[in-house]
């Protein structure tokens, strides 16, 4: 029995990740807005898992979680699905070539992949006709920058106790 819940307690572990992905999407909060700057939490928790443990979110689930949230957002439909699936596409080239696991080679890695995805979302609406600040993405992106290993530390915990 006492094992039982503790597989219980594993498997939920494991849909953490997955859970956040959508309570994100559907929440409309994928950026975390203080006064003066904002997170992506979005472009973190997929590049980390996707890095990490592939297994536990699958692609098919980033890009309807990218749909979900250009729904809820009013944006175009894509714009979020593509950058999203182009910082999961770095995170999986990045999985392949790194020997070593760190968080200052997952840090630095993070920086291409923060700039396609907000590459590939600021021409998805710019061809959208769609008003783009550009201030707000550019402080968006360095502040998501520097907010990754607090996340980073955050998830590998998460591991690690899903692991004992």
């Amino acid at each position: 029995m006492a094992l039982l819940l503790k597989q219980m307690r594993f498997r939920f572990l494991e849909f953490i990740p997955l859970i956040l992905l959508f309570f994100i999407s559907l929440n409309g909060n994928s950026v975390v807005d203080f006064n003066f700057f904002s997170i992506n939490v979005h472009y973190i928790l997929i590049y980390f898992w996707v890095l990490r443990q592939p297994q536990v979110l699958g692609y098919g689930f980033i890009f309807l979680s990218g749909i979900i949230a250009d729904v809820v957002f009013g944006l175009p439909i894509g714009a979020t699905a593509l950058s999203l699936l182009v910082v999961s596409g770095v995170a999986a080239y990045v999985r392949v070539v790194t020997v070593r696991i760190s968080l200052i080679t997952d840090w630095i890695s993070f920086i291409p992949a923060l700039l396609f995805g907000n590459l590939i979302y600021f021409l998805a609406l710019y061809f959208s006709d769609f008003s783009i600040d550009y201030l707000y993405l550019f402080r968006n992106s360095i502040f998501t920058f520097i907010f990754y290993p607090v996340l980073w530390m955050l998830f590998s915990l998460i591991i690690n106790f899903s692991k004992s």
